[in-house]
């Protein structure tokens, strides 16, 4: 959900927003603040529209003013309302983590699926982003809204002079992405930790999604989010070490470097883990730099 609004932006506005992840946490603190008085399932609603107001109001505000300045204008504007978010959201609920829980209906037994017993909630998040991510490819391609912002894409200026608003247009795409990753960060929040480090921990990961899946790319968004949580998965699990691939003829420099590089062949695969993304972003860009399915140049 997080990946898929960040490459909604990208494709549709050609804009880099470095506080998308921002507004997932943004969802988070904001569902968290609703479900002590809404309960949870109506703050899961309520929360994205109001991050996706905010977004709307900093796109048409601040977004296209800087359109005709060029993308590092826009870019650099988007970094800053990063840091604005973080301090903003310290002041309201300060700097350590908030109680935001799980659902009481979702918190029982875990169900066994296929023999593997997974928690309630896992699943929910599982059906959830499967569901929205059918429903954002059905209405890019198969309804009215969704051709004419193609159309927006590919030509804006005809589109214009058909009659159809682009820049509110534009504005609807940017709030419509800020949903989405405040929607990841209602329903995320309570599994991770709602904290004002939470959009960095993220932020960097998604970036990677968006690059290994393709820039403009929804499909590879979902694809490279499914091969790197596999992949992140295996390595952590994982009881290997490095020294079955470490190189023979490598081993030989610990003649001239002695102990020092000795232990790296003793790595775990484990330890490992969290370079595994970005490893993988390495490994795709040199052998295909737009991305999996990328439909746009970086």
């Amino acid at each position: 959900m997080l990946s898929s609004g960040l490459t909604l932006i990208f494709s549709m506005l050609g804009v880099l927003n470095f506080a998308h992840a921002s507004f997932y946490m943004l969802g988070a603190y904001f569902a968290y603040a609703l479900s002590s008085m809404l309960g949870f399932w109506p703050a899961l609603i309520v929360a994205p529209l109001i991050v996706g107001v905010a977004g709307a109001l900093f796109e048409r505000a601040v977004l296209r003013r800087l359109r005709v300045r060029g993308a590092l204008a826009e870019l650099l504007a988007t970094f800053g309302l990063a840091y604005i978010v973080v301090e903003l959201v310290q002041l309201a609920w300060g700097r350590g983590p908030v109680d935001y829980a799980v659902p009481a209906a979702l918190e029982g037994a875990p169900v066994h699926v296929a023999g593997i017993a997974v928690p309630a909630y896992r699943l929910f998040l599982m059906g959830l982003a499967c569901a929205i991510a059918s429903m954002v490819w059905v209405a890019l391609r198969a309804t009215r809204v969704g051709l004419i912002l193609q159309a927006a894409l590919s030509q804006p200026a005809m589109t214009q002079a058909l009659g159809y608003d682009v820049p509110s247009l534009y504005t609807g795409v940017f709030a419509w992405g800020a949903a989405l990753a405040a929607l990841a960060g209602a329903a995320g929040g309570n599994v991770l930790v709602t904290e004002p480090g939470m959009a960095a921990t993220v932020g960097s990961v998604v970036f990677v999604v968006v690059v290994v899946g393709g820039l403009g790319s929804l499909g590879g968004a979902f694809a490279a989010s499914l091969l790197i949580g596999l992949l992140q998965t295996w390595a952590v699990t994982s009881d290997a070490t490095l020294d079955r691939w470490w190189p023979q003829g490598m081993r030989g420099a610990t003649a001239l470097f002695g102990d020092a590089i000795a232990p790296l062949w003793h790595l775990g695969v484990a330890q490992l883990a969290p370079a595994v993304p970005y490893l993988l972003m390495v490994a795709v860009l040199l052998w295909r730099p737009r991305g999996l399915f990328g439909v746009r140049e970086g």
